[in-house]
Formats: structure tokens, sequence, C-alpha cells
């Protein structure tokens, strides 16, 4: 069953790795004849939140919030993609997400972290993993930390380590379940 899992990177650095992970990712999704949209904050340029999407008068919203709006409203599932700044959660991130509230309920997230480190960003996932259910899309049990990114994949997006893959496709294999689970009961209604 084909879904639609918007990939949403949280890094605007100049030399940002995580663009590599939200390539494997949105390769393997692809691979799996899903639907796998980049959301990159970096081509969005938004403002800094004074107003959620929800907040303008309808047909007045800035042209990449309507188009996220769209986008997330026939989406299944979502795969975030986030460094660890601080041990929290990259600004640029929580931007992305705040536009918006009501698109994202009764759909599953998943959080794919990773830092140059060695500790694969946990440190931000378990204030995301708050931030996300607080927003209506509760992230699925696993998660894919990515430790010493710029050595687990290359620049192209293809993994150089054995480990990556396996893992990567178990946490796939929840979030497909998750999302085909939610996609069946929402089509039966929701609470509001």
């Amino acid at each position: 069953m084909s879904l639609t899992v918007p990939v949403i990177l949280g890094s605007v650095r100049t030399d940002r790795i995580g663009i590599r992970a939200a390539q494997f990712l949105t390769a393997r999704l692809q691979a799996r004849g899903h639907a796998a949209p980049l959301v990159d904050p970096a081509e969005l340029n938004l403002p800094l939140l004074d107003r959620m999407y929800k907040e303008y008068p309808a047909g007045t919203a800035p042209e990449p919030l309507q188009r996220l709006s769209d986008l997330y409203r026939r989406s299944d599932a979502f795969l975030v993609i986030s460094a660890e700044y601080n041990h929290g959660v990259p600004p640029a991130l929580s931007n992305t997400l705040d536009h918006f509230l009501e698109e994202y309920y009764w759909r599953p997230s998943a959080i794919c972290c990773y830092s140059a480190g060695q500790f694969g960003g946990v440190r931000a996932a378990m204030p995301l993993r708050a931030m996300l259910a607080e927003m209506g899309m509760p992230s699925i049990p696993s998660l894919l930390p990515i430790p010493r990114l710029q050595k687990a994949i290359d620049a192209e997006g293809a993994p150089a380590e054995p480990w990556l893959e396996a893992a990567a496709g178990r946490f796939l294999d929840e979030l497909e379940w998750y999302a085909e689970a939610l996609r069946e009961r929402r089509q039966r209604g929701t609470p509001y």
C-alpha cells in the first residue's frame, strides 16, 4: 500500500550533513513504493514563527506554507531528520514544525537523529518525541540514531556501514505498520 511520507530535514547550516540521512531514507521509502517529498527548511526559507498557517485569512498564507499544508493534509506519516544542537532540537526544525498543527493530527512520525559524534543525536530525540506527540503526530517507539553520520553515509546518500541498511529496514517497517493502521482508522473517522 503506497504511503505519502514527507521527510522533514531539520538543519539549515551551510555544511550540514543531515541531508545525507534525508537522501538515504528518501531513497529507501521510494524503493518501497512510497512518495517521500523532502521538506527542507533551507529551501523553504520560512520566517521565524509569527503566525501559524491556520492564523492567516483564507488564501493569504505565504506560498511555502500553503504548499506544506496541502502536502501534510494528504500525508500518512512524517519522517523527521534531526541533528542535536546543545542536547536539543535544532531551531530550524522547531520553526518548520511549529507553523502547523491540525495538519499533523492522527498521523505517526518517526525520528532519525544523527550527530558527528558517537551518540547519534539521541539527546535531541527525547525532547523531539514529546514535541511531536504534543503536535498530534506521536513518534513510533523505535528511533534510527546515526552516529558519525559523515562516515556512515556518503555525500550521495549511500550507506557506508553495513549495519545501517538493516537498521533502516526495521525502522521503516515499523513506520509503515503505524502509518497503515492509522490511515485505516482515520478513514473511519477521528474524535474531532
